[in-house]
């Protein structure tokens, strides 16, 4: 009997299925706006257990991508409001990932054209962005150099994410996943190799994780902490992360702190060893140490994903592109139809329907007569 496709009940949230929609950068909002492609691309994929948003900036200064969406003005908050309608007419569950990129930026994103923000003032080696590389021209370009976020600004970031997060259950978002993965803000102050700063949010482990653990305390206090997830990369090498001396025990101390919050889950993002491959020794210490909801991601097929839950590894398995290509991917697996493949030059960036929401279901008619 297939797990994959049974129901689950995540901190009082029943899934119809234990398949999740990863979160997965689109770039399609002009203006940071969701708009109606949003809300039909979302919808058709309803079918999932479980959705998580693309990444949505928690401000202007979070933002790191064009065309991404953010959550911090009213109007924003509307257009999501829209979205998360659609999805639940269709019976689907969505969690809105709030993001900030920290250093990953470019000035051509920031408000007045300011310098993106880090824990410390080092760039990113040989990573670029999406941005203006001149006005009105966009393309890829190398982030620019960030500067140190002094003591009371990361308590400000820590607002702008119960701020954003507030706005997201208004939205009627059935919570909120903060994104600590991928060489991102978080992920930067957790880094040892990164963050040298010599102020409470730098040095030790507690000091390291406590920017990630506040955040989610202070959330917590507002919406619930049966309302939040949480994304984490363990061993992540995106974006100039490097590797660092106590690595090991600082994602286990983080796997403990976790599973003392009652969340809705946490979120592995395979990167290493992860994913598929959990058949690690620190795969299983992080089970042990964090006894909740977890969500693994990172190049399952329905086999894999199958094979991970019934071994216990998971309680629910996130699908990424399959996804983008197959807006009734749940069905598709549960019935043995082939799956579509990705357009790869309309993954990001405004092209319309095109790559989007023009991605059609499986028809057995269609496929009889051809």
């Amino acid at each position: 009997m297939s797990k994959l496709f049974s129901s689950y009940d995540m901190a009082g949230l029943r899934l119809a299925n234990r398949v999740v929609m990863a979160p997965m950068t689109r770039s399609r909002a002009a203006n940071g706006v969701a708009d109606v492609l949003t809300e039909r691309y979302y919808g058709q994929r309803a079918s999932a257990g479980l959705m998580i948003s693309e990444g949505i900036a928690v401000s202007q200064q979070g933002t790191g991508y064009l065309f991404t969406p953010g959550l911090y003005t009213e109007d924003q908050a509307e257009a999501w409001r829209r979205v998360t309608h659609a999805v639940h007419a269709d019976g689907g569950r969505i969690f809105a990932q709030l993001w900030h990129v920290g250093r990953n930026s470019h000035v051509s994103l920031q408000e007045a054209g300011h310098a993106p923000v880090s824990p410390v003032a080092r760039r990113a080696e040989d990573v670029q962005t999406y941005a203006w590389v001149t006005p009105g021209v966009p393309g890829h370009v190398a982030t620019s150099d960030p500067r140190s976020l002094d003591s009371d600004e990361v308590k400000s970031i820590i607002h702008d994410f119960v701020a954003a997060g507030s706005r997201a259950i208004q939205a009627g978002f059935d919570g909120v996943e903060i994104h600590g993965a991928n060489g991102y803000l978080f992920e930067q102050f957790i880094n040892g190799e990164l963050n040298t700063r010599q102020d409470c949010y730098g040095g030790s482990i507690e000091n390291r994780l406590r920017l990630l653990l506040e955040t989610i305390d202070e959330l917590s206090k507002l919406i619930g902490s049966q309302h939040i997830g949480v994304r984490i990369s363990p061993f992540g090498r995106l974006y100039d992360m490097r590797a660092f001396d106590d690595e090991t025990e600082t994602w286990l101390v983080l796997a403990e702190e976790l599973g003392k919050r009652s969340l809705a889950y946490v979120h592995l993002s395979d990167q290493r060893t992860l994913g598929a491959d959990c058949d690690t020794e620190f795969f299983t210490k992080f089970r042990e140490a964090y006894p909740g909801t977890l969500i693994i991601a990172g190049g399952f097929n329905q086999a894999s994903a199958e094979a991970a839950l019934k071994a216990g590894k998971a309680d629910l398995i996130g699908f990424g592109q399959p996804f983008i290509a197959n807006p009734d991917l749940v069905e598709r697996m549960a019935n043995g139809w082939p799956l579509a493949e990705v357009q790869r030059a309309t993954m990001y960036g405004l092209h319309g329907a095109r790559g989007y929401t023009d991605y059609p279901r499986y028809s057995v008619e269609a496929c009889r007569e051809g």
